[in-house]
Order: structure tokens, then sequence, then C-alpha cells
């Protein structure tokens, strides 16, 4: 179920909509981010500019936006890629996201685990160094973790990581993608 999802990078025109998303209960509770214009201005500015290696992408239903998917390799994150090696082997090439389904009506309906997998394949297109993609995800989401499962994702690894939200316990569970083998000749 990818067809109809696109994707485009967040715009500063994007912001009203990033806070009213991250201002609904079932994303608040995960994501832990403050939606004052200053702090969605903080969170999003750097990848809006260029001046931050990780990317913010506005994911699209049908040219309606669906949710968000941040985007970034472990490589230029060293203590991000510091904490997760001390719970697992981080591959090398390694990238990870973080994603949002933004409208509550939207959600439980599989469309988290259609945009992953149509992001992952976008990965694959756009960024020849990704060996794997490894997300890190607060063990008590177990609808973040279960749709990773539905988008091909297999658990690789279980420890305590830095939540997001200080309520959460450390515990994480760590799933993984590998890049799949290119066909023959290719």
């Amino acid at each position: 179920m990818t067809a109809g999802i696109a994707f485009r990078r967040v715009e500063r025109s994007d912001f009203p909509l990033l806070t009213r998303w991250l201002a609904e209960p079932h994303v608040a509770r995960w994501w832990n981010h403050e939606w004052s214009p200053e702090a969605i201005e903080r969170g999003f500015g750097q990848s809006v500019d260029g001046l931050e290696p990780g990317e913010d992408w506005l994911a699209l239903l049908d040219d309606t936006p669906l949710g968000m998917i941040q985007y970034c390799r472990f490589a230029d994150y060293p203590e991000y890629l510091e904490e997760l090696s001390a719970v697992m082997e981080v591959p090398e090439g390694a990238a990870s996201i973080d994603y949002m389904i933004g409208d509550p009506a939207l959600t439980g309906r599989g469309l988290g685990p259609a945009m992953i997998r149509a992001f992952v394949a976008r990965i694959w297109d756009a960024d020849p160094t990704a060996t794997c993609v490894v997300v890190p995800v607060a063990a008590a989401n177990r609808g973040s973790w279960r749709a990773l499962e539905l988008a091909g994702f297999a658990r690789v690894a279980r420890g305590p990581l830095e939540p997001d939200n200080p309520v959460d316990d450390p515990l994480h569970e760590v799933l993984q993608l590998d890049r799949p083998p290119r066909p023959a000749g290719q």
C-alpha cells in the first residue's frame, strides 16, 4: 500500500502543520517536543536551511499531508552512534528514521507501515551509501515497532537508551531492515 504516498522536504510554510501535529496527544506522547513557534524553529529550521545533516520530510497521501519522517545517517551523529553501539553493533552505513502520522483520524489504517515502506524505498534509491535502516523504539511504544515490523523490519536488539520522553522506561526495541541485494547485472 505505497501507491499515492509521496515525500517532499519540510518547508517553513509547514511549521503551523507540524505545530498542530506535535500537539496531538498520540504524537505528543512519544515525540515529547514543544510546539511553540520558537521550539518548532529550533527543531526544524536548521534542516530546512540545510545546516543540519538530518533531513525532515513531509509524507503526502494523494497530495494531502499525512505525516513526517526524519532521516539521518548514524555517521553524522557520533553521540547517537555511540549510545546505540552500547546496545548493538551498528553496521557501517547504517541510517535511521523517525516518523509520525499527524492526523489521529489517519492512524490505525495501515498508513504508518505503508509510509515507512515507501520512505525506505526512497532511501535505497537516493542514498547508495545506506546499507541498512536501524530504528530504536521505546519498548512501550508497541504501535511504532509494530509498524516497523509490518514494513519488513526485524527486531535485532533490545536494551536501554535515553528515551525521547523522560516518563518512559529506557528499554528500547531496535529494529533493522537491510538494503536488498541488487539484481544480477546491475
